[in-house]
């Protein structure tokens, strides 16, 4: 065990199309529980970037989250993205009880019943982009509109107010040095439109999420107001967002690896399996997400962490890991592999994982039907990659048929 280690300067802002960041692959390879700097926050952390040892972090009890409420912890964005009583920030039992709480209201079997209007709103909005004709983007007709619908539908959130909440939902995310203020802006503006509109629920329930969430019952528990206005926010924000960008970088995927995309096409039935391996071979964000604190002294992979010190893990080069993956840096539709870690793991484990694959499989399966001849319409080396906050995808996607 040793505590002199190097210290890596993580900048994590690799924006060349969807390629892997090679300093992720370097610290994977070379030093896999890394000493790093990041762009933003005070001091800095430990990352772990193995399989096994991610799922240690995610898992252990010894690791907390709450524990770095209140700190300036190292981080990408220049504001804290998580507010300080969301449950991305809780460890059991507070933890525990919430997620049972929301479980109740957003189960499997509810997500399911939505698939017959999921395959509606996406066979809509297909029709818009074949009566436009070819060449379209399937940002402007699809990715960015699907989520966000699903979502303000499950939680029952007007119309007319969904464009503000999509612009903060991105302003929360942006990471460059002059965005903190637009951050808080953002933050603060989300909080008191679901302070109010989880209140007017909790007076007057419907048949919307939020409603059954401001009703739901863990023994004779209910969710307080500001812990039922947090989840909310953190429901629209998390339930739309990474899917808003893996609908183009998923299609932008098949369509740059023609010999995948042909046996998927001569196999539909194949899609579910399909669509996991493109989540695990998709380099999705940058960087790395909220930090935990060691609570007490950790062995982590021959590595000694001290009580206190700050912990993140990398769950995109757990999704690359050579132990785990055979050709990890392949796309292989075929490939039977270990759950990915793309919704990441253990106890935070994400909350709408099951809406996001829901989506997902009936976007990409209905666009492969309807579009037998769907390639891009530009040159890949054309397209305009986003660069400003900590997701990958392309600003546009020109489709031809």
């Amino acid at each position: 065990m040793t505590t002199t280690t190097p210290v890596w300067d993580c900048p994590f802002h690799h924006t060349d199309g969807l390629e892997f960041d090679p300093l992720l692959k370097r610290l994977l390879t070379e030093a896999p529980i890394a000493k790093i700097r990041l762009p933003h926050g005070e001091g800095e952390a430990w990352l772990a970037t193995r399989y096994e040892d991610v799922k240690v972090v995610t898992t252990d009890r010894r690791f907390s989250r709450a524990a770095g409420i209140g700190r300036d912890l190292p981080r990408m964005t220049p504001a804290a993205i998580a507010q300080a009583e969301a449950i991305n920030l809780m460890d059991p039992p507070a933890h525990n009880r919430l997620r049972r709480l929301v479980a109740q209201g957003f189960t499997n079997r509810q997500v399911e019943r939505m698939r017959t209007a999921t395959q509606r709103i996406v066979d809509g909005y297909l029709d818009e982009m074949a009566e436009h004709g070819s060449p379209a983007d399937l940002v402007h007709f699809l990715s960015s509109r699907l989520p966000l619908t699903t979502i303000c539908e499950l939680l029952g959130i007007p119309e007319q107010d969904r464009p503000r909440l999509r612009t903060w939902a991105v302003a929360m995310m942006r990471m460059g040095p002059d965005s903190r203020a637009t951050q808080e802006e953002a933050k603060a503006g989300l909080r008191t439109y679901f302070t109010r509109l989880t209140a007017a629920r909790r007076a007057d329930p419907g048949e919307d999420l939020v409603s059954s969430l401001a009703t739901a019952r863990d023994g004779d528990e209910l969710l307080d107001d500001q812990e039922l206005a947090v989840m909310a926010m953190v429901l629209l924000v998390t339930g739309h967002d990474t899917s808003t960008y893996q609908l183009s970088n998923i299609t932008y995927t098949l369509l740059t690896h023609p010999e995948q995309l042909a046996k998927l096409r001569a196999q539909p039935d194949m899609l579910p399996r399909a669509l996991e391996e493109l989540l695990r071979f998709i380099p999705f964000r940058q960087g790395v997400g909220i930090a935990r604190v060691a609570i007490e002294d950790v062995e982590l992979g021959g590595v000694l962490i001290r009580a206190g010190e700050a912990v993140h893990v990398s769950y995109l080069t757990a999704n690359r890991d050579p132990s785990v993956y055979d050709r990890p840096d392949e796309l292989d539709l075929d490939r039977g592999t270990p759950t990915h870690m793309t919704f990441g793991h253990g106890q935070h484990h994400c909350l709408g994982s099951h809406l996001a694959r829901m989506e997902l499989q009936v976007a990409i399966g209905t666009l492969l039907r309807r579009f037998p001849r769907l390639r891009l319409a530009v040159d890949p080396s054309e397209l305009d990659w986003n660069s400003g906050s900590i997701w990958r995808f392309p600003r546009t996607l020109p489709l031809a048929w």
